[in-house]
């Protein structure tokens, strides 16, 4: 396996769920720490900074959420199994007898979503989705004692258990997480490009905590670094596969880097996407037009911090989204980062200056 994919091995497979990011932080500042500034927020955030000298520069943000959706342990049965709560956006589809890993207080433990066998169901329930509410993770326990002595207890973190592969072109990656462990591949990567040359602005390359249960970290961080730009950098649902509609995913994996034009909670702004796109022509950067109308991403809150941010987000389009397996395509990766570090060297004062004034 080559360095870079190592790497993103190491990004999604690390356990991170909303609230308990520590892990993935941690895989950043050993990456990131000796060559930039690192500070923190209140609330668990990340910032790494590279500064210009130049006075009154523009001031960068690339934000990349580094929470995974997961579970959370609220109640243990007098039987041992573990009642939970989901972190971020589960469809019950995808959650039956998935195997989990349990966080506890005395080390790791395997579990499993239990599901009942189809030979004892009705014809009425086979038909019927399970409601998540009913679900229970069984980790082998017999009992509340014995699950508690295995180092289990109420505010427990579970992650999804995936390993990731490289599927059969050599270049699609199989892995949990990448919702947006693939965003904090990107920031690393445009962060230790502009490492190696001058660049004409203040940078700042963001892992925020709590998207998946409210783009929390990202308030945070906006409001602590009052930025003038900012890329966010998540993934989108991938089209291209059978009974998804063009018209309702758009995006299709290792065709190019999405560009959103409007989602849930965001209308980026229009000069700033206009200069992505005319880059990425100029470069010939493989980019996609992306939109959606149900979520949104950390940029909903960064736009509206202070007096404004020009905000603009960058997705690669992944399958299967919040799920335990979800895939993503290297192309789609390698262009966001070459995009986003050319138009971080190109973001001067004086480009700066005619985006607002657009």
């Amino acid at each position: 396996m080559t360095k870079q994919l190592d790497w993103l091995k190491k990004l999604s497979e690390v356990p991170g769920v909303s609230g308990f990011e520590g892990p993935v932080k941690k895989l950043l500042v050993d990456r990131l720490g000796k060559t930039t500034d690192v500070s923190y927020d209140k609330l668990g955030s990340v910032v790494f900074t590279h500064e210009t000298a130049e006075k009154d520069a523009p001031k960068i943000m690339l934000a990349a959420h580094m929470d995974e959706v997961g579970f959370l342990v609220k109640y243990i049965t007098k039987d041992g199994f573990l009642k939970f709560s989901c972190l971020g956006g589960w469809w019950e589809q995808v959650m039956l007898s998935q195997r989990v890993t349990i966080h506890g207080k005395k080390g790791d433990l395997v579990g499993v979503i239990g599901s009942t066998p189809p030979h004892i169901l009705t014809p009425e329930e086979r038909n019927k989705v399970v409601n998540k509410k009913t679900m229970y993770i069984d980790i082998g326990a017999d009992s509340e004692k014995h699950a508690r002595e295995l180092g289990v207890y109420e505010g427990c973190p579970a992650t999804p258990d995936v390993e990731f592969a490289v599927m059969g072109d050599g270049k699609t990656l199989l892995g949990k997480a990448w919702d947006d462990r693939i965003g904090c591949a990107i920031m690393v990567d445009v962060m230790e490009n502009i490492a190696k040359k001058k660049h004409p602005n203040t940078v700042y390359g963001v892992g925020t905590v709590q998207e998946e249960v409210g783009l929390r970290g990202a308030q945070t961080t906006a409001n602590m670094l009052q930025p003038d730009i900012a890329f966010v950098l998540d993934t989108c649902v991938a089209g291209g596969t059978p009974g998804v509609a063009d018209e309702t995913a758009p995006t299709k994996m290792g065709k190019g880097i999405g560009i959103t034009i409007m989602d849930g909670g965001l209308i980026p702004n229009t000069a700033l996407r206009d200069l992505a796109l005319d880059t990425a022509k100029k470069l010939k950067i493989p980019t996609q037009i992306n939109y959606g109308e149900g979520g949104t991403t950390d940029g909903a809150r960064i736009h509206l911090a202070g007096s404004g941010v020009l905000t603009l987000v960058f997705s690669v389009p992944t399958r299967y989204i919040h799920s335990h397996q979800t895939v993503i395509h290297m192309d789609d990766y390698l262009a966001a980062v070459k995009l986003i570090t050319a138009l971080v060297e190109k973001l001067d004062k004086k480009t700066y200056q005619k985006l607002l004034q657009a």
